[in-house]
């Protein structure tokens, strides 16, 4: 199994994600955007609609899709033409996606939080699921999202988890627990690494103390705050990339991390849930209310919803997909987090929105990694 690696999320000590967001979130659910596009009924739009004059601008990460998608695309829908841009993080998408007029985007890959900001500001066209009939493929689980319950905006495109990845080899007492990270025993003392990433960064000290990776309280934010400056002292570093090789040198011994990038391929190697809980993350699949293709957008979703497509992603990028036709098409290795189970991922709390509050989060991350 191949890894691909990119940058899903930003370090907030070079990003205005919290502005970004906050702004994206301010406009309230409208049927109409900023841009004065209104979202198409569902007469307007035809399942057997002809797509040769129709084509297709994405942005998505680097690595996330088939480099040949573009190709294949073009041969199995017949479009006319299907160009991929590339965005290195939510926040440079939202800047693209929330510009005044148009993006000249069709479908956009952003996390789940995000697509709910774009939603909430009347971007998103709303998902015509008669267009979309691979949705069946999904996991009953997939439409509970919190963030967009029934899939009403956004369809998800690959979901996971946050936890500790450690060495087995290395840990002398068994690690259970996020206080593992925030207040490590001796063998581990400034062999620990956390995520810069704003929400990330809180969560450990957030699901440590009891409270939701949501709360936007501002004593319960402040506490957070107070437990990540006493854990600082103790850290290798703050790394939202490379943490992963640091536990293959032996550098560092324990860190914080995505399920999807904890290399448990490596021989003593393990990820695990504290049993504080964590969260569930989503990276989804949004059509914008601009887009002048709207069906070959929704053909596009659909498409890719194919399991011999979505399968690709587990399969290369090591992250679960959240379709179970494509899911049962991928050989798990055993052990592997790709054998993680929907019902397990809906025990994690979905993060969300914040809308303004989300700068509380900004400015959390900016005074702990800044502070010595």
């Amino acid at each position: 199994m191949s890894r691909i690696r990119f940058t899903r999320r930003l370090p907030a000590a070079v990003a205005a994600a919290g502005l970004a967001l906050a702004v994206a979130a301010c406009g309230g659910e409208s049927s109409t955007s900023p841009q004065g596009t209104t979202a198409a009924t569902a007469d307007q739009l035809k399942p057997n609609a002809d797509l040769s004059q129709q084509t297709l601008q994405v942005t998505v990460w680097d690595g996330y899709t088939p480099k040949e998608l573009p190709e294949k695309v073009k041969e199995k829908l017949k479009v006319k033409d299907m160009k991929i841009g590339l965005h290195a993080t939510n926040e440079e998408a939202m800047t693209k996606l929330t510009a005044p007029g148009d993006s000249g985007v069709d479908v956009a890959f952003v996390s789940g939080q995000y697509a709910q900001a774009l939603n909430e500001q009347g971007l998103l066209e709303p998902i015509h699921a008669e267009l979309i009939p691979n949705l069946a493929n999904l996991y009953p689980e997939a439409t509970q999202l919190s963030y967009d319950k029934g899939n009403k905006y956004s369809v998800p495109y690959t979901w996971g988890t946050t936890g500790i990845c450690y060495r087995t080899d290395l840990a002398k007492t068994p690690v259970t627990s996020w206080n593992d990270l925030l207040k490590p025993p001796a063998w581990a003392d400034k062999k620990v690494t956390m995520m810069t990433t704003e929400r990330w960064l809180a969560l450990p000290a957030l699901k440590s103390l009891g409270y939701s990776v949501n709360t936007d309280k501002d004593d319960e934010i402040a506490k957070a705050k107070e437990l990540l400056l006493s854990a600082k002292p103790h850290l290798l570093g703050y790394d939202d990339t490379t943490f992963g090789d640091k536990l293959k040198s032996g550098e560092a011994v324990m860190v914080e991390a995505w399920d999807g990038w904890c290399p448990t391929s490596e021989k003593n190697i393990k990820f695990v849930v504290p049993k504080e809980g964590s969260d569930l993350w989503v990276d989804t699949m949004v059509i914008m209310k601009t887009s002048k293709n709207k069906e070959a957008a929704h053909a596009l979703i659909n498409y890719i919803l194919d399991p011999e497509i979505h399968s690709w992603a587990a399969a290369n990028i090591n992250y679960k997909v959240p379709n179970k036709a494509a899911m049962d098409k991928v050989q798990v290795p055993e052990g592997s987090l790709l054998g993680i189970k929907p019902a397990e991922l809906l025990n994690g709390e979905a993060i969300i929105d914040l809308g303004q509050a989300s700068t509380k989060y900004t400015r959390l991350s900016t005074e702990v990694t800044a502070q010595s």
